[in-house]
């Protein structure tokens, strides 16, 4: 297409373009005369940003963006297609069109761009229910990504945005659980949608509740995602229910019952949830003693997790397995010897506990010295 012809076109796009947006479309044509392309890239960029470019997105990008594709950064292209994408018919249109993108910037110095469109693939695949090939996409850009020094963090944070949802499909909830932080970790979570805050603020709590191997919560609770679920009163339950967790609070955990059993996923796992609560109890009851008073008989445990007797050395051992807890087990006096509890977030309650704590121990120092001090005169005279 000459100039001429370029010309025409975005002309033609002017006229159809909203008010808000004519004049980035008159600097297109200036900047693409003078052959700037960082700067036309840029201006592309706003303009494809602005909802109100939506209908001509597509267009622009086979039309006009294709002309200079290989003269400005690959990593932007993709962007760019990724934004006129959202107009394609079907799914099934977004993934060929997206494929083309990832062939087309397959190259051995736009390797970070060939990754963010494979991920981009990946998602379209996902959205079509086509785990497998999903699959196969995000092995190949995590291979790629591997081999990297450094990377954009756009394309981090996608690459962990789609692992995501692929675990989340899969049920995969400890998987799940992982890539998300790690895609929060990525961004800044204000900039994100008040609706998509609370869904992943939801979804992470599920998972961790759920899965078979989380039984720490500390980086959800420390996380500011989790404050979405303080915004709607139907929201707040599932907050208060992964505190309790936490701190094996079972009075807190039978108040919820209720909003449990109503929560499909959560009943469906109430059996697993009840272990884990009474793992949380257990290692509270740990927690709360100082390091010399951790021998604990079978009937304190089940006293203080409301466990049943016989259960307890099964529970104890579960712990130790997990490694929530070190220590041993006499079996002939039913006592647990423990050594070491695995660390956690703290609450005020349990902060003012490890206070409390504290001073004994700084008084306990204290008579120390005292009555070395007292039984120790004559050899400090001396």
């Amino acid at each position: 297409m000459n100039v001429d012809t370029i010309s025409d076109f975005l002309a033609e796009q002017r006229d159809n373009t909203i008010d808000e947006l004519q004049g980035h479309v008159l600097e297109f044509e200036t900047l693409w005369e003078r052959k700037l392309w960082h700067e036309l890239t840029n201006k592309l960029i706003e303009f494809f940003n602005h909802p109100g470019s939506a209908p001509q997105r597509l267009q622009f990008y086979k039309v006009f963006v294709l002309k200079f594709a290989d003269r400005i950064n690959q990593l932007k292209l993709v962007d760019l297609a990724l934004k006129a994408a959202t107009q394609c018919l079907d799914n099934n249109e977004r993934l060929a069109f997206m494929q083309s993108v990832a062939t087309r910037v397959d190259k051995e110095n736009s390797q970070d761009a060939h990754v963010f469109a494979l991920i981009a693939v990946a998602r379209v695949k996902l959205d079509l229910e086509d785990l497998p090939g999903a699959r196969k996409d995000l092995d190949k850009a995590e291979s790629i990504l591997d081999k990297f020094d450094s990377v954009e963090t756009i394309v981090h944070s996608s690459f962990y945005h789609a692992q995501a949802d692929y675990y989340q499909a899969k049920q995969d909830f400890g998987a799940y659980y992982k890539n998300a932080l790690l895609y929060l970790a990525c961004i800044d979570v204000k900039n994100l949608p008040y609706e998509e805050r609370r869904h992943r603020a939801h979804d992470l709590a599920i998972a961790a509740l759920v899965s078979a191997s989380i039984y720490n919560f500390g980086e959800l609770l420390l996380h500011p995602i989790l404050d979405a679920l303080k915004e709607r009163e139907e929201d707040k339950w599932l907050r208060d229910l992964v505190f309790a967790f936490n701190k094996g609070d079972l009075v807190q955990y039978d108040l919820l019952a209720n909003q449990v059993q109503a929560h499909p996923l959560l009943a469906a796992h109430s059996n697993k949830l009840r272990e884990k609560i009474y793992l949380a109890a257990l290692t509270e009851a740990v927690f709360r003693r100082p390091p010399h008073d951790r021998a604990m008989s079978f009937d304190t445990i089940a006293s203080e997790t409301k466990v049943k007797p016989h259960e307890i050395e099964h529970l104890i051992m579960k712990a130790l397995s997990l490694g929530l807890l070190r220590g041993t087990i006499d079996q002939v006096d039913e006592v647990a010897h423990i050594n070491w509890v695995q660390p956690k977030v703290l609450d005020m309650t349990q902060i003012e506990n490890m206070r409390s704590r504290l001073k004994e121990w700084d008084s306990s120092v204290e008579q120390l010295g005292n009555w070395i001090e007292k039984v120790g005169q004559d050899v400090w005279a001396a």
